[in-house]
C-alpha cells in the first residue's frame, strides 16, 4: 500500500487549527495521541517540517482586548501552540470580524509564515478564505484573513452522519477545481482536513489556510500536488463512509479496522454512490483497488477535477411532498351547524318537487301591464336626473371650469418636480464580512467619471451567487428624502448587470437585504444603469445592491473575470 501523507494529520478546530491545549504536540482535542499513518510514522513526521530538538520559541503574550495596529482588536484566543497563537478579532476600522494569526518575529518560521501568506492573498480566488492583510510590526508577525461565521465546518457536518451523494459530489468537485487552480499559481495547502473545509449557507464549499496553515507548522513535502490530492480523496471517503480512511480514529471518525487496509467507500457502507467510491479510491491511490477496477490512480487535483467532471452529473434529491388530507364534506342541518349529530344520519331521499302551476290568460295580462309601468317611472327618473346635473353644471361654468380647493390652489396640479439628491457620504455593505473595495467608496459621488468603485473578479457568472449574494454601497442623503430614481455610471458593458435600490435603517444596516423595502431595481447591458421607482420611497440611507456583473478583461486594477465598477450615482426625489 502506499505510503499516506499529512492527509492524516490531528484534528483541527472551528479556526482551522489545533485545539488550545497545553501539549499540542502529543495529544489531540479528546487527550488521545495525534493520528498514525499506516506506516506507523506520525502524519507530521511524514510532512517532514518539524524542526526536531531545535527550541520553539513561547507565543506572545497577548491577551483579550489587544489592539494590533491600532484597529484589529483581540476577542478570543482558539489555538495556542509552536510559539504561534491564533483569535478571532474585530476590525474596528470596516467594523467585522476577522482571524489573525500571531507570532513572535524572531520564530523560525516567521518569515515563511509571512511569504505563504502574502502569495495566497495573490491568488484572489473566492473559493479561498482570503487573506487580508500580513504584517511585521515591532517585535510581532501577524495574518489576518477572513472569519465567516454563517459557514459550517466539515468537521461538524460528518458528526451528523455521512453525506448525500449530492452533497459529496459537490464537496469533490468544488475542492479539487479549487486545489487545481491554486496548484496553478505555485501554491499547496498540505494541510487540507476537515476543519479546513467550509460550506456556506448557499452550499458553496471554501477553503482555508491555504500555505499558511501548513507554515505555522513548519510543514513541508517533496510531493505538495500528491498530498493535497490523497488529502481530498481523505475528505471523499470520509464523506461518502462516516469513517476516517486510516487505521485510527481522527476529526471525530473512526478509522479502519487494523491489518484490513483500504476497503472501497461501497464495500464499508451500503447505498455509497459506485461512482464516487471509484473516485475516492483512485484519490487515495490504492494501487490494489485502482488496478481491479481498471482505472488509473489520480496524482493531481487537476487529474482529479477532470475524473469527476467526467462522470454523469449528481443531482440533488428531488423534494419530498406531503399529500394533503382528502377533502370532507361538511353537512349543514337545520339546528347544528355542522356538529355532529347524536341521531344516526340517513341520506335524503330525493322529493319530486310538484309541477308549477298553469298560468291564466289574465294572469299574463296583468303581468306585462306591471312591467311596461314600471319601465315608464324609470325612463321619466332618468330624464329628469339628466335635466338636474345639466343644470347644475350650467350655473357652476361647465365641466370643462377649473375647481379650487379650500387652500386656493388648483385640484389637478401636479406632484412637485423630482431633483437630484445630495449624498453626505456612503460606505460599502458586506453583510459576509469580505469587503470588495472599501477605501473607494466615495469615488462613485466625487463627480469624477475617471475614479470609480470596482469589484473584485469572479470565475463563474454574470450571476455572482453562490460565491457572493451581492455587492453594494449604502448612501446617506443627509435627512430622509422620498427617492423616485436613480443614474448608475457602470465602468464595463456586455454580459447582463444587475442593480436594485433598498431602503436601509442606517449606514452599517444588521438585516438581510430581502428583509428591505426595494425601491427599483434594473437590468442591462449598457455602461448606465437607469433605475425608476414605481412608487417614491421615503427614507434617508438607500442601498446600491449588485448581483450580476459582466465578463470583462483584465486591467492595471484587477484581473479578468466576471466584474463591474461603478463610476458615478445620482439619486432624484423630492422633500417629504
Amino acid at each position: 500500500m502506499a505510503e499516506r501523507s499529512t492527509a492524516a494529520v490531528d484534528v483541527a478546530d472551528n479556526s482551522g487549527d489545533e485545539p488550545l491545549t497545553a501539549k499540542a504536540d502529543e495529544a489531540t482535542t479528546d487527550g488521545t495521541p495525534e493520528p498514525q499513518d499506516t506506516a506507523g510514522v506520525s502524519a507530521r513526521k511524514a510532512g517532514g517540517g518539524r524542526e526536531g530538538s531545535r527550541a520553539i520559541p513561547q507565543a506572545p503574550d497577548v491577551h483579550s482586548g489587544h489592539k494590533l495596529a491600532g484597529r484589529y482588536r483581540l476577542e478570543e484566543c482558539v489555538t495556542r501552540l509552536d510559539g504561534f497563537s491564533s483569535w478571532r478579532a474585530v476590525d474596528e476600522k470596516l467594523r467585522r470580524a476577522v482571524g489573525v494569526h500571531l507570532l513572535l518575529a524572531d520564530h523560525p518560521r516567521a518569515r515563511s509564515v509571512l511569504a505563504a501568506a502574502r502569495s495566497s492573498a495573490l491568488l484572489g480566488d473566492p473559493r479561498f478564505v482570503q487573506v487580508l492583510d500580513a504584517v511585521e510590526e515591532d517585535d510581532l508577525v501577524y495574518v489576518v484573513h477572513e472569519w465567516l461565521p454563517d459557514a459550517t465546518e466539515l468537521t461538524a457536518l460528518l458528526a451528523t452522519g455521512p453525506l448525500e451523494a449530492h452533497d459529496a459530489y459537490q464537496l469533490v468537485s468544488q475542492i479539487s477545481q479549487a486545489m487545481a487552480a491554486a496548484h496553478r499559481e505555485g501554491l499547496a495547502h498540505l494541510r487540507l482536513t476537515p476543519g479546513a473545509v467550509l460550506r456556506s449557507s448557499t452550499g458553496q464549499y471554501r477553503i482555508r489556510g491555504l500555505a499558511v496553515n501548513a507554515a505555522l507548522r513548519g510543514i513541508t513535502v517533496d510531493r505538495p500536488l500528491r498530498t493535497d490530492t490523497e488529502a481530498i480523496g481523505a475528505l471523499l471517503y470520509a464523506a461518502l463512509t462516516h469513517r476516517w480512511p486510516y487505521e485510527n480514529d481522527a476529526y471525530g471518525l473512526s478509522g479502519l479496522p487494523k491489518g484490513v487496509g483500504l476497503i472501497a467507500p461501497d464495500q464499508v457502507r451500503a447505498g455509497v454512490h459506485r461512482g464516487l467510491s471509484e473516485i475516492a479510491m483512485r484519490a487515495l491511490a490504492n494501487d490494489g483497488a485502482t488496478a481491479s477496477r481498471q482505472e488509473q490512480p489520480c496524482t493531481t487535483p487537476d487529474e482529479l477535477a477532470k475524473a469527476v467532471a467526467a462522470m454523469p452529473r449528481i443531482l440533488p434529491p428531488e423534494p419530498t411532498f406531503t399529500a394533503p388530507p382528502d377533502y370532507q364534506r361538511t353537512t349543514y342541518q337545520q339546528g347544528t351547524y355542522g356538529r355532529p349529530s347524536s341521531r344516526p344520519h340517513h341520506a335524503a331521499q330525493p322529493v319530486m318537487a310538484p309541477p308549477p302551476p298553469l298560468q291564466s290568460r289574465t294572469g299574463r295580462a296583468l303581468k306585462w301591464a306591471v312591467s311596461a309601468l314600471l319601465i315608464a317611472a324609470l325612463g321619466l327618473a332618468s330624464w329628469q336626473l339628466a335635466e338636474t346635473v345639466l343644470d347644475r353644471d350650467k350655473h357652476s361654468g361647465g365641466p370643462g371650469s377649473t375647481q379650487t380647493n379650500p387652500g386656493g390652489g388648483k385640484a389637478d396640479d401636479k406632484q412637485a418636480a423630482t431633483e437630484p439628491l445630495a449624498i453626505d457620504s456612503a460606505q460599502e455593505f458586506f453583510p459576509d464580512g469580505s469587503p470588495q473595495n472599501a477605501e473607494s467608496v466615495g469615488n462613485t459621488y466625487d463627480k469624477d467619471s475617471t475614479s470609480f468603485w470596482r469589484t473584485k473578479s469572479y470565475y463563474d457568472g454574470p450571476i455572482l451567487a453562490p460565491f457572493k449574494k451581492g455587492v453594494g454601497i449604502v448612501y446617506d442623503l443627509g435627512s430622509s428624502r422620498n427617492v423616485s430614481a436613480a443614474s448608475i455610471g457602470l465602468r464595463y458593458g456586455g454580459d447582463h448587470t444587475t442593480i436594485s435600490l433598498y431602503a436601509a435603517d442606517s449606514l452599517a444596516p444588521v438585516g438581510p437585504v430581502s428583509s428591505m423595502q426595494q425601491i427599483a431595481t434594473s437590468e442591462t447591458s449598457e455602461t448606465t444603469a437607469e433605475l425608476q421607482a414605481k412608487k417614491p420611497a421615503k427614507t434617508r440611507y438607500v442601498l446600491l445592491w449588485l448581483t450580476a456583473a459582466p465578463r470583462a478583461e483584465g486591467d492595471q486594477y484587477s484581473q479578468a473575470g466576471y466584474k463591474q465598477a461603478i463610476t458615478d450615482v445620482s439619486f432624484l426625489g423630492t422633500s417629504p
